[in-house]
Protein backbone atom coordinates (compact mmCIF):
# COMPACT_ATOMS: atom_id res chain seq x y z
CA UNK A 1 0.00 0.00 0.00
CA UNK A 2 1.26 3.47 -0.93
CA UNK A 3 -0.29 6.67 0.37
CA UNK A 4 0.34 9.80 -1.71
CA UNK A 5 -0.07 13.29 -0.26
CA UNK A 6 0.37 16.37 -2.44
CA UNK A 7 1.29 19.84 -1.26
CA UNK A 8 2.42 23.17 -2.67
CA UNK A 9 -0.63 24.31 -4.59
CA UNK A 10 -1.96 27.82 -4.38
CA UNK A 11 -3.03 31.00 -6.15
CA UNK A 12 -0.43 32.71 -8.32
CA UNK A 13 -0.31 35.21 -11.16
CA UNK A 14 0.49 34.44 -14.76
CA UNK A 15 4.22 34.11 -15.24
CA UNK A 16 4.86 32.96 -11.68
CA UNK A 17 6.28 29.65 -10.53
CA UNK A 18 5.09 26.97 -8.12
CA UNK A 19 6.65 23.79 -6.85
CA UNK A 20 4.39 20.87 -6.05
CA UNK A 21 5.52 18.03 -3.88
CA UNK A 22 4.14 14.56 -3.36
CA UNK A 23 5.12 12.59 -0.28
CA UNK A 24 4.70 8.83 -0.43
CA UNK A 25 4.45 6.34 2.37
CA UNK A 26 5.63 2.77 2.08
CA UNK A 27 8.96 1.09 1.64
CA UNK A 28 8.38 0.25 -2.04
CA UNK A 29 8.30 3.82 -3.35
CA UNK A 30 11.33 3.31 -5.57
CA UNK A 31 9.54 0.46 -7.36
CA UNK A 32 6.96 2.82 -8.83
CA UNK A 33 7.06 5.19 -11.72
CA UNK A 34 5.57 8.46 -10.51
CA UNK A 35 3.54 11.00 -12.37
CA UNK A 36 1.47 14.13 -12.23
CA UNK A 37 -1.97 14.57 -13.75
CA UNK A 38 -4.34 17.50 -13.65
CA UNK A 39 -8.04 18.12 -14.00
CA UNK A 40 -9.52 21.48 -14.85
CA UNK A 41 -13.19 22.27 -14.20
CA UNK A 42 -15.40 20.60 -16.76
CA UNK A 43 -12.51 18.72 -18.34
CA UNK A 44 -11.15 15.22 -18.12
CA UNK A 45 -8.08 14.41 -16.10
CA UNK A 46 -4.97 14.69 -18.26
CA UNK A 47 -1.37 13.60 -18.07
CA UNK A 48 1.18 16.28 -17.17
CA UNK A 49 4.52 14.65 -16.44
CA UNK A 50 6.10 11.41 -15.26
CA UNK A 51 9.41 10.11 -14.01
CA UNK A 52 10.75 6.57 -14.08
CA UNK A 53 11.46 4.58 -10.91
CA UNK A 54 15.13 5.56 -11.04
CA UNK A 55 14.53 9.17 -11.94
CA UNK A 56 16.55 8.75 -15.08
CA UNK A 57 13.73 9.10 -17.60
CA UNK A 58 11.09 11.80 -17.70
CA UNK A 59 8.05 12.44 -19.88
CA UNK A 60 6.00 15.58 -20.41
CA UNK A 61 2.79 16.62 -22.04
CA UNK A 62 3.41 18.95 -24.96
CA UNK A 63 1.51 21.71 -23.17
CA UNK A 64 4.03 21.86 -20.32
CA UNK A 65 7.26 20.83 -22.04
CA UNK A 66 9.98 23.40 -21.39
CA UNK A 67 8.07 24.95 -18.48
CA UNK A 68 7.60 22.08 -16.02
CA UNK A 69 10.22 19.78 -14.54
CA UNK A 70 9.48 16.53 -12.72
CA UNK A 71 11.97 14.94 -10.35
CA UNK A 72 12.07 12.45 -7.50
CA UNK A 73 14.09 11.69 -4.41
CA UNK A 74 13.87 8.01 -3.56
CA UNK A 75 15.73 8.53 -0.30
CA UNK A 76 12.98 10.88 0.88
CA UNK A 77 10.06 9.17 -0.87
CA UNK A 78 9.09 12.36 -2.66
CA UNK A 79 8.36 13.50 -6.18
CA UNK A 80 8.29 17.14 -7.22
CA UNK A 81 6.84 19.15 -10.05
CA UNK A 82 8.51 22.49 -10.67
CA UNK A 83 6.16 24.68 -12.67
CA UNK A 84 7.47 27.83 -14.30
CA UNK A 85 5.90 30.43 -16.56
CA UNK A 86 2.44 29.48 -15.38
CA UNK A 87 -0.55 30.64 -17.35
CA UNK A 88 -4.30 30.56 -16.64
CA UNK A 89 -4.66 27.39 -18.74
CA UNK A 90 -2.60 25.60 -16.09
CA UNK A 91 -5.36 26.14 -13.53
CA UNK A 92 -6.48 22.72 -12.29
CA UNK A 93 -6.37 20.25 -9.46
CA UNK A 94 -3.04 18.47 -9.70
CA UNK A 95 -2.80 14.82 -8.72
CA UNK A 96 0.19 12.67 -7.92
CA UNK A 97 0.02 9.08 -9.18
CA UNK A 98 2.03 5.89 -8.94
CA UNK A 99 2.25 2.88 -11.22
CA UNK A 100 4.32 -0.26 -11.52
CA UNK A 101 2.97 -1.70 -14.78
CA UNK A 102 2.66 1.50 -16.75
CA UNK A 103 0.31 4.46 -17.09
CA UNK A 104 -2.50 2.38 -18.46
CA UNK A 105 -2.85 0.96 -14.95
CA UNK A 106 -2.43 3.50 -12.16
CA UNK A 107 -2.05 1.86 -8.79
CA UNK A 108 -2.39 4.85 -6.49
CA UNK A 109 -3.68 8.43 -6.61
CA UNK A 110 -3.16 11.31 -4.25
CA UNK A 111 -6.02 13.50 -3.10
CA UNK A 112 -5.00 16.44 -5.28
CA UNK A 113 -3.86 20.01 -4.74
CA UNK A 114 -5.43 23.09 -6.32
CA UNK A 115 -3.37 25.34 -8.56
CA UNK A 116 -5.00 28.57 -9.68
CA UNK A 117 -3.29 30.97 -12.07
CA UNK A 118 -4.80 34.41 -12.46
CA UNK A 119 -4.27 36.54 -15.55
Amino acid sequence: QVLLVESGGGLVQAGDSLRLSCAASGRTFSSYAMGWFRQAPGKEREFVAAVSWSGGVTYYADSVKGRFTVSRDNAKNTVQLQMNSLNPEDTAVYYCAATIKGWGTIDYWGQGTQVTVSS
